[in-house]
């Protein structure tokens, strides 16, 4: 049985398999799309902070 996931650009089922050339994405349009969001910094990895008081700010003697 083959596994069936949303695409995640416009939600349609997809079969996620071999054949699927664009999975996890329906088509290559929607392949596109996301790229084009990624380019467009529309997506974002939040940044972990640091404690300021870290040794690498402390000035070297």
């Amino acid at each position: 049985m083959a596994t069936i996931v949303d695409c995640p650009t416009c939600g349609a089922k997809v079969e996620w398999s071999e054949k699927n050339k664009f999975r996890p994405f329906c088509s290559e349009r929607c392949k596109q799309i996301d790229l084009g969001a990624w380019a467009e910094e529309k997506y974002a990895i939040p940044a972990v902070n640091l404690p300021h008081d870290s040794e690498d700010d402390k000035p070297l003697q």
